[in-house]
């Protein structure tokens, strides 16, 4: 019989509309058709069934065995096929669906994470995954299509043709240090005055530590001798427990760690020489094509640049 290639929704709308009234009539009025052609629809089914699924009285229409079976399960098509139509207009609109978002530190802290608490508020059934790490690895993941958009540095290995760029801000570089350290509270520290401390720092070429670096050597200074490389906050924040440790952060990191809500035994130190890191942006694939969902969460962030 074949019914799930021959049978049409408005004719499974109308079985079920006949079944409520007990009325041909009033089962077309509800259909906005005629009678007659209600009448060839209720036909054409019958035909395809083989078996009768309403017994005409003068009174009206009554079902037959076979055609309740054919209700009940006209009814679990029909709301089925009514929240397909819910869902798919909801991700249309982006109100739901899964964005997946990749950003180096300091603008996670200060553009992404506002936009995401935005988006919780005003559309909390859009999933989102956020990966914090190296431009290298969210640039890579990003081609890979591990990621819908990334906030990141471009690396250099990388044609900026093949994607679209969207400037971010710059990022400044504060000094981390124990509340006890002896620099913390002194006005215009000079970098000198740092080289004799232990500095927990990020890896060679990172943006952080060539920023720090390019700041002592553009005052004729050697970069601190005595370091801990580490991207890590939790390495950061275990070292910096000791009153002779300094720590370059964005200064977003920075303010949430001593003055945000985490409020970390952690103080900045008022350094002379401004210290900042070349710009990131948002970077989408420009091949592919964002998600209504993912597109409502990049302007949310885009808002906050």
């Amino acid at each position: 019989m074949d019914f799930a290639r021959r049978l049409k929704p408005h004719q499974l709308w109308l079985l079920v509309k006949i079944a409520e009234t007990g009325q041909l009539q009033l089962a077309a009025n509800k259909a906005a058709m005629s009678q007659p052609a209600a009448s060839r629809i209720l036909a054409d089914v019958e035909t395809l069934v083989g078996n009768p699924l309403f017994i005409r009285h003068p009174k009206g229409m009554e079902t037959t065995q076979i055609g309740k079976v054919f209700v009940r399960h006209a009814k679990v098509i029909l709301e089925t096929l009514d929240e397909l139509e819910i869902e798919a207009t909801r991700i249309s609109k982006g109100d739901v669906g899964h964005v997946r978002i990749g950003s180096v530190t300091g603008p996670a802290v200060g553009s992404l994470m506002p936009a995401v608490r935005q988006i919780r508020a005003e559309t909390p059934e859009i999933e989102l995954t956020i990966e914090v790490g190296p431009s290298t690895d969210l640039v890579r993941g990003l081609s890979e299509g591990r990621f819908d958009f990334v906030i990141a540095r471009l690396p250099p290995e990388y044609d900026s043709r093949d994607f679209k760029l969207h400037p971010a801000r710059s990022e400044k570089v504060s000094l981390l240090a124990h509340p006890d350290h002896e620099l913390v509270g002194k006005p215009s520290v000079a970098l000198e005055e740092t080289l004799s401390y232990h500095w927990v720092i990020q890896e060679l070429g990172s943006p952080i530590r060539q920023a720090v670096e390019s700041a002592f050597l553009h005052q004729g200074l050697p970069t601190p001798p005595r370091v801990t490389n580490s991207s890590s906050l939790l390495v950061v924040l275990s070292l910096l427990e000791s009153p002779n440790t300094i720590s370059p952060q964005t200064q977003e990191v920075a303010t949430l760690l001593s003055s945000g809500p985490l409020q970390a035994e952690i103080a900045i130190l008022d350094v002379a020489a401004p210290m900042t890191v070349s710009p990131c942006f948002i970077i989408e694939n420009r091949f592919g094509s964002l998600s209504k969902a993912a597109e409502r969460v990049l302007t949310a962030v885009l808002s906050r640049l």
